[in-house]
């Protein structure tokens, strides 16, 4: 069974042990499918057993090495939980992705301080305590490690309706800079992404959930966007085993915009 994606690139992550949190779906999954693909052993998370284990079976039955981790990631210590689950299980974890994302609208005048709250634990706390856990694991061990951040190119101003998740991906942005400066010493390399209109799953099920979008909405909105398409998963996670494998170099601190909207372009 040919796991899904792209070819392959020459076995970026060959004996890492990798962690994805939010990873059972969505991009999360195809960067679980890309780090296997390239020689990983790989733990997935979510609150979910179903759409966790399902995707852990489909990476062992192509000859992966892989692990579901069931948590909660809006509970601090679940997220670090999830981390520990992963050192406990392999000994050790050398590189972290964040990709657990919440995108219920809300806009300045609307977004409830509940609201708020959960997409702080989820687009900012989450990725902070589940950083300290990694890190602290990479330090004690004094070995290098890499974190990869998902954020998103709303995070530069975005649309009024992500109030509150724009407030949130904008903190990690802060964050991932100021953990790459912290640990630039201890060899821990730490990047983000701000990703643009993806097609995933969660993606569709938001179309449709706030926007009374139709089955074809995905169609429709490819046709409106400069190459034609949506963002890709697949592709979006090639990325990220670049960016966690030694091929990346000394790259750190780094917030790159993966989209196809230039920013400060205008017409």
């Amino acid at each position: 069974m040919a796991l899904q994606g792209s070819q392959g690139l020459q076995g970026l992550l060959d004996g890492k042990v990798v962690l994805v949190n939010g990873g059972s779906q969505g991009v999360g999954a195809a960067i679980a499918r890309a780090a296997v693909r390239e020689g990983a052993t790989v733990a997935v998370s979510g609150r979910r057993p179903e759409p966790g284990e399902a995707l852990v079976a489909e990476l062992t039955a192509a000859g992966g090495k892989a692990m579901f981790v069931r948590a909660d990631l809006a509970d601090a210590e679940q997220a670090k939980g999830s981390v520990a689950e992963v050192v406990a299980a392999y000994g050790r974890i050398d590189c972290l992705v964040n990709s657990a994302g919440l995108t219920s609208r809300g806009t300045l005048l609307d977004t409830t301080p509940e609201l708020f709250d959960q997409h702080i634990a989820i687009n900012l706390k989450a990725p902070f305590f589940a950083m300290q856990a990694a890190i602290a694991d990479m330090v004690g061990r004094g070995a290098p490690g890499t974190v990869v951040n998902i954020i998103t190119s709303s995070a530069h101003g975005g649309q009024p309706f992500l109030a509150p998740y724009v407030a949130a991906k904008a903190g990690l942005i802060g964050l991932t800079r100021n953990a790459a400066h912290a640990h630039r010493w201890d060899r821990v390399r730490i990047n983000g992404l701000n990703i643009g209109w993806t097609a995933t799953e969660g993606e569709d099920a938001t179309q449709k959930t706030f926007h009374g979008a139709a089955d074809g909405w995905r169609e429709q909105a490819a046709a409106k966007l400069p190459m034609g398409k949506l963002g890709q998963p697949d592709e979006i996670a090639d990325f990220v085993v670049l960016l966690l494998s030694d091929r990346s170099g000394v790259v750190t601190g780094s917030v790159i915009d993966w989209d196809q909207n230039v920013l400060g372009g205008l017409d």
